[in-house]
């Protein structure tokens, strides 16, 4: 019974110790944390807001040669607004194919930098996704 007791008290000594983190992990995992458009105070905005956004998009949008007529949808694209504004980890998650997708891509890597989002006053990164309408 007495080597049963100890080894439990072994366990839980190891396990109270093995659990500590030392303030500047703490901080260096909050740096770099990346934060849904919900879980802030204020959301990320394009300079001019959404509508200039789209407007930026259109602008800038070549319709790929090699796509037929009746090829139509919406590609979704989600990306990273940096605390400096700038644009980052581009990902296409849905797209109609015929290089609709590669070609949102390289119009966003074109695209100004945002405002970037806010959480208690501080900068911080933020995933954003959107869908572009291809007609």
């Amino acid at each position: 019974m007495k080597k049963f007791l100890v080894l439990i008290l072994i366990c839980f000594a190891s396990n109270v110790f093995s659990q500590s983190k030392d303030d500047e992990t703490i901080i260096s995992d909050d740096e770099n944390k990346v934060y849904n458009t919900a879980g802030i105070d204020i959301v990320p905005e394009f300079p001019g807001g959404i509508n200039e956004f789209y407007k930026f998009i259109g602008k800038n949008y070549i319709v790929p040669k090699e796509k037929p007529v009746f090829v139509k949808g919406k590609v979704y694209i989600a990306f990273i607004i940096e605390k400096d504004g700038s644009l980052n980890d581009i990902k296409l998650l849905k797209d109609v194919g015929f290089g609709t997708g590669n070609e949102a891509i390289r119009v966003l890597k074109l695209c100004p930098k945002w405002t970037p989002g806010k959480l208690k006053g501080k900068e911080v990164r933020v995933l954003y996704s959107l869908p572009l309408v291809i007609d």
